[in-house]
């Protein structure tokens, strides 16, 4: 089965010499902790996503993962209670939701909600125009951007005019966050589940228009949050992180995900278990 590099430093400069290096990780989560109900989940998770990786966060059900993807979304139910979150060097841990997303911070949900009565168009002009600081953004600009990048991830055209996510399937749904996350331009991007719910067919599409944004955009960091490994068959990882009961058991390259595969979650268990005692 074929699977998409990541993207060409060629793509970004000519001489990788002559680009300097990044004064900040694009997201440094610094050991976190989080709540919910009172409840510990999350138990100190730390990494560093540079601009322009792309790195998957496997766990199973119950280890914390869509915990972790409230948190970075400001969800007021999950509450940090130790650690701090950066984006690009700036601590967001306090900041809500639209002043992370107006910094860069783009979250590609697991079950998008749909938003009857609400154009694919209309959501996006109010989203941009939030992100840009624009009050009263361009329609003509937006509808522009639209064909080009509906044409680019080979959607339908008349996409945009459709009411958000009404009616869509589930894979229509995940390519409209992909779209999103194109038009938006984030700095990072954190993709919570992106594969939930598709089949083959419709995580290679979605698959390659994730590759499609980030070769436009070589600089865009994303965290893929996944069960699978399957996922990760069509984009290669730079960094795979294997987080366990709320904690992070092991980093590594693509070989991880391989790993996690063959041998399934319940060997690197016993990594957590060994850490605590």
């Amino acid at each position: 089965m074929s699977a998409v590099a990541p993207p060409s430093p060629a793509a970004v400069s000519s001489d990788p010499a002559a680009r300097p290096a990044p004064a900040h990780p694009a997201l440094e989560i610094d050991d976190l902790h989080v709540a919910v109900d009172d409840r510990e989940i999350l138990r100190g998770v730390s990494l560093r996503l540079e601009p322009g990786s792309l790195h998957a966060l496997m766990g199973p059900n119950g280890s914390g993962k869509s915990t972790l993807a409230n948190a970075l979304l400001a969800n007021p139910a999950y509450v940090v209670t130790a650690g701090r979150i950066l984006l690009d060097g700036e601590d967001i841990t306090e900041l809500p939701t639209d002043e992370r997303a107006r910094r860069g911070l783009f979250l590609g949900f697991q079950h998008p909600e749909e938003i009857p009565g609400v154009s694919v168009l209309n959501f996006l002009r109010q989203a941009i125009a939030r992100r840009k600081g624009i009050d009263d953004f361009s329609v003509l600009e937006v509808r522009l951007a639209l064909i080009e990048w509906t044409k680019r991830l080979g959607m339908d055209n008349g996409f945009q005019e459709r009411y958000l996510n009404e009616g869509f399937s589930g894979g229509e749904k995940k390519r409209n966050e992909v779209l999103q996350m194109a038009m938006m331009e984030p700095d990072v991007a954190v993709l919570d589940e992106t594969d939930s719910g598709l089949d083959i067919d419709a995580l290679r599409q979605v698959a390659a228009g994730i590759a499609e944004v980030r070769r436009a955009r070589p600089h865009l960091g994303i965290l893929a949050i996944t069960h699978y490994q399957r996922l990760l068959e069509h984009l290669v990882p730079d960094v795979v992180h294997v987080l366990v009961d709320g904690r992070i058991v092991v980093t590594g390259g693509p070989e991880i995900s391989l790993e996690v595969e063959a041998r399934g979650f319940e060997a690197f268990r016993a990594r957590e278990e060994a850490w605590t005692k």
